[in-house]
């Protein structure tokens, strides 16, 4: 991430009225600030983050079937061969368009191009998520009434 692409996300967020927002990535953490319009200045804190530091301990140990008779698969290599559904905005996950209602999709479900998979919750406004692909769920990666992050995956899907 450059500099250009720090000031334009400050600017961003000051135009869309959020308080605080927070974006960590593999080597760099920003929290940006804004304060209300009575004379507080926005405040950005940029924080590189040690290359060691991103590493966790479980994530260096691959997942082995040791009952298997097929070779060793990791559990990486076994969701390559799926497509992942990302976020396209920061807010709050929801499975169900009301409490009341069904989950949008659940594992196993069919889906197809246009189908609307979840909403997220931003700045009190409902946005649905629809698919871009078609194939069958295979997981949620998110919990109900969660918060999400940009680009963070939602759903697995099986595209064949």
């Amino acid at each position: 991430m450059n500099i250009k692409d720090i000031q334009n996300l400050i600017k961003f967020v000051a135009r869309s009225g959020a308080t605080e927002v927070k974006l960590e990535m593999e080597d760099i953490k920003i929290t940006i600030r804004t304060g209300d319009n009575h004379g507080k200045t926005d405040t950005t804190y940029i924080q590189q983050v040690p290359a060691m530091g991103a590493l966790q301990p479980q994530a260096m140990v691959p997942h082995v079937d040791v009952a298997a008779d097929k070779p060793l698969e990791t559990e990486a290599d076994e969701d390559a061969k799926y497509v992942t559904i990302k976020s396209p905005i920061i807010g709050t996950f929801y499975r169900k368009s009301s409490p009341d209602k069904p989950a949008f999709v659940e594992v196993g479900d069919t889906i197809k191009d246009g189908d609307v998979l979840c909403v997220i919750e931003a700045m009190k406004l409902f946005n649905e998520i629809e698919s871009e692909i078609s194939g069958k769920i295979i997981k949620v990666l998110v919990d109900d009434a969660s918060p999400v992050e940009f680009d963070q995956p939602l759903f697995l899907v099986d595209p064949s």
